[in-house]
């Protein structure tokens, strides 16, 4: 069973805990809590804080000799590692996970204080941590998923981004990377490693791997998934995970994989989730089949009733998400309810709206709502859409549900989205 690098904890007699870490962990759980009852948050990140400024190392502590995976990317990461986890469990009899979404050290502290007696550990990471996780929480695994524009005002540019994986790659040795062949950006990371899995990830969105990370030429994508650079070597690996309507092909031999979660993203997580799973050695079969399991992550894509209405929560926070997310919602007439909120954890920039191709809107009842409604109203205008506007989300989706049969389906960006999810739990 893969373990992590790092410290691990003596067998045998019980070693008293260090004062400092004592006092960490302690302070964890007091200062979440009293986040709560103050109503400055969920409490899945300030307790963390707290505890790494009294021990740094805690979260090396905290992940010693457990079998540690992360995920990362741009778009997919809360699905895969709920995937994963429901995976694990096929394995592991105790599985521990930040499934609140709280993808920073703070918050894979806060998530992990409780969970002393855990065997496996999935931990969502933000693409900018990626780094600091390698070094700090003694992976086995990680799971690269892609690398797309996302928030530019808080987030590095992708290149960037797919550098600094590849130096801190280079420099971590003993970890299995389960890898997207599709993504250019993921590749150029991927190839520093010693161990590497490829697999047939997709990928939707292009152009932002449409120059080369390693020479700066033109990567040229060719049919069925191929691409390659025209200026030097770098090019697609060949995937050893494939997936052809539900059937899975890999190393381990064919298995069935019956994805509930709409839209063929949620078809490539599954298919990256179950090759990180098995390489923890968990049976694929089994992992299979609970990854199959899984209809619903974190409210996402969960109906949300009321009288007379029948409402669809879906996230879409950057334009690779959008142009993922249309696909599933083009599949039908129902009214589209699209919310954009500017907070903290969005970005304060919108103008990646008018990189987002949104015709599959037109001839719908499309209602815009959240903090920016004005900037999205501007760019389905001249996107051809025609729109309404609302101020409030709730009377939006009202409004929608009155013009339907009652079926909504609500799109918003990160905020937007929790802001529905809460008032509708």
């Amino acid at each position: 069973m893969p373990r992590g690098r790092g410290r691990q904890r003596t067998t045998g007699s019980v070693e008293p805990m260090p004062i400092r870490r004592s006092l960490a962990m302690k302070s964890v759980g007091l200062v979440n809590q009293l986040s709560q009852k103050l109503g400055r948050g969920q409490g899945t990140v300030a307790g963390g804080r707290v505890g790494l400024a009294i021990d740094p190392h805690l979260l090396g502590d905290l992940t010693a000799n457990k079998c540690v995976v992360l995920v990362s990317g741009t778009n997919g990461k809360t699905t895969t590692t709920a995937l994963i986890a429901s995976g694990l469990r096929t394995h592991f009899s105790n599985v521990a996970t930040n499934d609140t979404g709280s993808n920073m050290p703070a918050g894979h502290v806060a998530a992990l204080v409780d969970e002393e007696e855990a065997q496996a550990v999935v931990l969502e990471v933000d693409e900018n941590y990626v780094p600091r996780l390698l070094e700090t929480s003694n992976p086995a695994v990680i799971t690269l998923l892609n690398l797309s524009r996302d928030q530019l005002d808080r987030m590095s540019e992708v290149r960037m981004l797919a550098q600094r994986w590849r130096d801190a790659l280079s420099r971590t040795g003993g970890i299995h990377v389960v890898a997207n062949a599709d993504d250019p950006l993921v590749v150029y990371a991927a190839f520093s490693a010693s161990e590497v899995t490829w697999v047939a990830g997709g990928l939707v969105w292009k152009e932002d791997a449409a120059g080369c990370p390693q020479c700066s030429g033109h990567i040229v994508f060719g049919k069925n998934e191929t691409w390659a650079c025209d200026s030097c070597d770098l090019a697609r690996p060949e995937p050893t995970w494939t997936m052809k309507g539900n059937l899975v092909h890999s190393p381990l031999g064919a298995v069935h994989l019956n994805v509930i979660l709409p839209g063929s993203f949620n078809r490539s997580n599954s298919l990256m989730a179950l090759a990180a799973v098995t390489a923890t050695g968990a049976e694929i079969t089994k992992a299979a089949r609970a990854i199959s399991s899984v209809e619903s992550v974190a409210g996402r894509f969960q109906h949300r009733r009321r009288p007379g209405q029948d409402a669809r929560l879906m996230l879409a926070k950057n334009p690779a998400g959008w142009a993922a997310l249309l696909e599933v919602v083009e599949e039908s007439a129902t009214p589209v309810v699209v919310s954009i909120n500017s907070r903290t954890a969005d970005g304060a920039d919108p103008s990646w709206l008018f990189d987002v191709d949104f015709s599959s809107l037109r001839n719908r009842v499309v209602i815009v709502t959240g903090d920016r409604w004005r900037d999205l109203s501007v760019r389905l205008h001249y996107g051809g859409v025609d729109h309404s506007r609302e101020a409030d989300p709730e009377m939006a989706i009202t409004r929608a549900a009155n013009a339907s049969d009652g079926t909504v389906d609500f799109i918003g960006n990160y905020t937007a989205f929790q802001e529905v999810t809460r008032a509708r739990s």
